[in-house]
């Protein structure tokens, strides 16, 4: 096989996002649930003739040698040729580029995921998930995440992940029209970092007891960054008129779930009478596993 196109990078959701902690070497300590979302950047793979990797496609603002998606890869082709003494040929990657930068999506960790779970089949290199998982760690906490593929609860700085049911819904996310820096969140000398912790049974409970996930905790990034750049809070502030809205990540987007499409598309359609030009929405359903896994079964079944 010499190619995988239409790739989806799904983006996800953090349900809550709780700062438990922060470790010695400076790193914060989470507890949050990951949900993957039908909406997302695609990606399209090539094998080359040479063994070089390369990013057909310009991204504004990140260079190629500095994008997760050829840093990632570089990394596989190396342990491939360790475990089978050569290098693989090279990959050509185009991208579709459809999230925002500094969102809270997770955008360029899960295009470096589905990166990896494509180059790993393009090239037969034979690793496991939980490899892949261990791999893509040191490149950004995320990563492991979109590899594991399912709705998660994550603790440590969320690379420890545990499968959940998660909710059925729909979501109407906003993009606010900025770009929010990671580090200056968890910088701030006002971030809340301790939480009281919780347990998988307290957010199961909780989304039995309500059908929907929004009643369940906060985002505690929240504050920082909506006092960091207001345009957080505008739009925080007018989606919960519809429901409990909150941001995911870091920010900049904010979400609120629902549970029918047509209460998704009624909120979507007063967002234009909003009067805000600045924001972009769009509305995206819950995914119970990343649409890779089903992607790569059916090729194989196929080959």
């Amino acid at each position: 096989m010499r190619s995988l196109h239409h790739c989806l990078a799904p983006a996800k959701l953090n349900l809550f996002l709780h700062v438990v902690g922060r470790r010695a070497d400076g790193f914060h300590l989470l507890q949050s649930v990951f949900q993957l979302i039908d909406h997302g950047d695609v990606l399209h793979f090539d094998l080359r003739p040479d063994e070089r990797i390369v990013r057909s496609t310009d991204v504004p603002g990140v260079p190629e040698e500095q994008d997760l998606i050829v840093r990632a890869l570089r990394l596989l082709q190396a342990e491939h040729a360790r475990r089978h003494g050569r290098l693989p040929p090279g990959i050509e990657v185009a991208i579709e580029k459809v999230l925002p930068m500094g969102g809270g999506l997770g955008g360029g960790s899960s295009d470096a995921a589905t990166a990896l779970m494509a180059a790993n089949h393009l090239w037969q290199a034979g690793l496991t998930q939980q490899e892949l998982m261990d791999l893509g760690l040191p490149l950004g906490a995320d990563i492991p995440f979109f590899m594991f593929g399912e709705t998660a609860f994550a603790e440590g700085v969320g690379e420890a992940l545990q499968a959940v049911p998660g909710p059925d819904c729909w979501y109407v996310v906003i993009e606010p029209g900025v770009s929010v820096p990671t580090p200056a969140i968890f910088s701030a000398p006002d971030l809340t970092r301790n939480t009281t912790p919780v347990t998988i049974a307290d957010f199961s409970s909780s989304l039995v007891a309500s059908g929907k996930q929004f009643d369940f905790g906060k985002n505690d990034l929240q504050d920082v960054a909506e006092r960091l750049f207001p345009p957080v809070a505008e739009a925080a502030t007018w989606l919960k008129s519809y429901g409990d809205a909150r941001m995911t990540g870091s920010g900049a987007c904010v979400f609120c779930a629902f549970s029918s499409e047509h209460e998704a598309d009624q909120v979507l359609a007063q967002v234009s009478l909003s009067g805000a030009s600045a924001w972009k929405a769009w509305k995206a359903r819950s995914l119970k596993s990343h649409p890779m896994k089903s992607l790569l079964q059916n090729q194989a079944v196929m080959e």
